[in-house]
């Protein structure tokens, strides 16, 4: 009888390298980021790296170790990465691509030496947001690394915020800081006196200028504002105390006080006066909401980073665990595999690796959505004010004119004349790039550093004892407990979730979804190991529960779906944000199926790269889908009384359900194998000799 063979399964080599990642994450066609990546990297597993194994991480003081990373960050250029080139930077445009690539490599390392790069960032980006031209010129070009000839030492700032932030219920009267009028003479420039007490404030020990977020205590002021102190301002400008952090102990972090005068021109974005009144143009809100939804995404990325950074050294550890035992000879696979002999250790490190890859997936789209979008924000501002439409509530109301329109394209097939019209215009085009980021941003600072910190907690444990030691190789304790802090900054987990509560409800974004899926059983139909129609099941589902929780009550007659009710709307945002995470994993896949030919090193064992990172996507779709299905039958069903349930057992609503749930099921199929393929590939995957940066001692 014949047989037909089946195919061979092909197997990644190495560990995915420069030029493959440039593929996936958008940046092969970017040589200033493929720079920017570079110069990182140098500093990151060179100076970083040497001060981590000296044990800078041992003291909470700003010491003269953790300064001379800063300036190194200057020479390497990654200081100058936020600056526009004729501000003293070098990459043109948006930047949010390249801060979170920067990130990457940084927290590779060293979770603290990310945040220390990120620091001054984050203090110029309200000025760079809502900030005046002359506020912009000023402080970033008194940040700019020196160019050749200049003799002056760049400036560093901190961001000075009291929770809580917005999303979470916020009200301005809660804030600390308190501004007066200490002097306003006739046709002369306000004085005013900001009193300030930061808590928890990053890069204080070396910002010459502070980014502060107020309140008025005075009649004579109206509302919240962010406002710029200096360090050389008549009064106060104390740094505080350093904080006794267990974590990113190369960042500085402490508690100022300020109590400074300061012309009224600080003001972030300006003001005018009304009736005797100073009137900010940006309250302190407004201000932090355009700046944190671009923010976090960095931070999201560190977590990745260390998510991929551990694989090689947990390979390592477990090829080499049993050489030099008197039972374990060259050549023997208890020598040449150790701990890799086991599927359980393997199965673990595929799951570390394939969240690893889905978070950095997800944060590097998000980074890209976001460089789309900054231009075309600017164009709608410009044209809302053109006609006469300014002020949160009235651009607020003149573009759900325009959701209307944007919900037209979505639902209009891709070659349709009217779709290319109203794609044209930069209104439509703002509100479904916002839809997107405003989900994807949250998702990636919640799912990324939440869900990627229990992961590096099993990583710690696929290294055995020594995952606890100060000598493990790639720092990988350091990185885990790092990971616990990067899931509170900017927000603790709690904000993320509360924004997504209404972020991913919205038409728009709902509407995406639905076109995602459609997307995703297209691609089963010619790729059906990437876990796409699985995939696609998970979101079918989601969509389901969402509209059911919208629509029904609980067992006392209670909305099941209400913002107040977070175990509700919580539990569904948690599900939703690894669905996306996956979705991004797989469209990169596709990006480098696409484009790796066109590479000479990567079109060298592409097939089996492709396999491989294919077989991540299966697995990850498979856990983050089961976990979707988890969350859906318990918010679908746990919230009824038991006789009700077994009475609507029959209900169509509920069959619906079971229907979906089903397809679900049936759609894991192969996944498992998936896994199996990936652990064999991973026991079989080349690393290097050595790592690239030294252990501690």
């Amino acid at each position: 009888m014949p047989t037909v063979a089946e195919s061979e399964t092909k197997s990644m080599v190495t560990l995915p390298g420069d030029p493959l990642r440039q593929i996936l994450w958008r940046f092969a066609d970017r040589f200033d980021l493929q720079m920017l990546v570079q110069s990182a990297r140098g500093v990151a597993r060179g100076t970083v790296a040497r001060l981590v194994a000296a044990g800078e991480r041992n003291t909470h003081e700003w010491t003269p170790g953790k300064a001379s990373m800063m300036e190194e960050f200057d020479r390497a250029g990654v200081t100058a990465a936020f600056m526009e080139p004729e501000e003293g930077g070098f990459i043109a445009g948006p930047k949010n691509l390249a801060l979170s690539l920067a990130a990457f490599e940084l927290a590779w390392v060293d979770g603290g030496a990310a945040t220390a790069s990120l620091a001054s960032f984050l203090a110029l980006a309200p000025i760079h947001e809502r900030g005046t031209q002359e506020q912009v010129t000023r402080y970033k070009t008194l940040s700019a690394p020196p160019q050749p000839g200049e003799d002056r030492t760049p400036w560093r700032g901190a961001f000075a915020l009291t929770e809580p932030i917005p999303y979470a219920g916020v009200d301005a009267g809660m804030l600390s800081g308190k501004m007066t009028v200490v002097e306003w003479n006739e046709g002369a420039e306000p004085m005013l006196e900001v009193d300030k007490r930061g808590r928890f404030i990053t890069g204080i020990a070396f910002a010459n200028f502070v980014t502060a977020a107020v309140i008025s205590a005075d009649e004579r002021i109206k509302g919240s504002c962010m406002i710029i102190l200096e360090e050389g301002d008549e009064g106060t400008y104390d740094r505080g105390t350093p904080t006794k952090k267990l974590v990113h102990q190369l960042s500085s972090t402490g508690d100022p006080i300020f109590k400074l005068k300061v012309p009224a021109s600080r003001i972030i974005g300006g003001y005018t006066v009304k009736d005797g009144v100073i009137v900010p143009n940006f309250s302190h809100s407004e201000v932090i909401e355009a700046v944190f939804r671009r923010t976090r995404v960095p931070v999201g990325v560190m977590t990745a980073s260390k998510l991929l950074s551990v694989v090689e050294p947990v390979i390592r550890y477990h090829r080499e665990r049993y050489r030099g035992a008197e039972g374990s000879k060259p050549g023997s696979v208890r020598y040449e595999q150790g701990i890799q002999q086991r599927e359980d250790a393997l199965h673990r490190l595929v799951d570390v690796w394939s969240t690893g890859e889905a978070a950095a997936s997800l944060g590097f789209a998000t980074a890209r959505l976001f460089d789309q979008l900054e231009p075309v924000e600017k164009q709608k501002s410009a044209l809302l004010k053109e006609r006469g439409i300014q002020g949160g509530r009235a651009e607020l109301k003149a573009l759900r004119e325009v959701e209307k329109l944007a919900l037209e394209v979505l639902a209009l097939p891709a070659g349709d004349p009217r779709r290319a019209e109203l794609e044209a215009d930069p209104l439509v085009q703002y509100v479904l790039l916002d839809a997107e980021a405003n989900v994807l941003c949250p998702a990636t600072k919640l799912w990324d550093t939440g869900h990627g910190a229990n992961l590096l907690r099993e990583a710690v444990s696929l290294m055995g004892g020594y995952g606890i030691t100060e000598d493990c190789p790639g720092f990988v304790a350091n990185k885990w407990m790092d990971a616990q802090l990067e899931a509170t900054y900017e927000g603790p987990e709690a904000v993320q979730r509360r924004q997504l509560t209404i972020t991913m409800t919205s038409p728009v974004f709902l509407a995406q979804l639905r076109n995602s899926i459609a997307d995703l059983r297209t691609v089963d139909q010619t790729h059906p190991n990437l876990g796409a129609g699985l995939l696609a099941e998970a979101l079918e589902l989601w969509l389901w529960t969402y509209s059911y929780l919208d629509s029904h009550t609980d067992a006392n007659g209670a909305k099941l779906y209400h913002g107040q009710r977070q175990g509700v709307t919580f539990s569904l945002a948690d599900a939703l944000c690894g669905l996306m995470a996956s979705r991004c994993q797989i469209l990169d896949v596709l990006e480098l199926e696409a484009r790796g030919a066109q590479d000479p090193v990567v079109a060298e064992g592409l097939e089996g790269t492709l396999q491989f990172l294919g077989d991540l996507c299966g697995v990850q779709a498979a856990s983050v889908s089961g976990e979707a299905a988890r969350i859906a039958a318990e918010l679908a069903f746990g919230y009824q009384s038991r006789k009700a349930s077994v009475q609507q057992h029959e209900d169509a609503a509920v069959r619906e359900f079971f229907a979906l749930q089903n397809q679900l099921t049936l759609s894991l199929a192969g996944a498992r194998l998936a896994k199996d393929r990936a652990a064999a590939n991973v026991a079989s995957i080349m690393i290097p000799e050595a790592l690239d940066y030294p252990m501690a001692g």
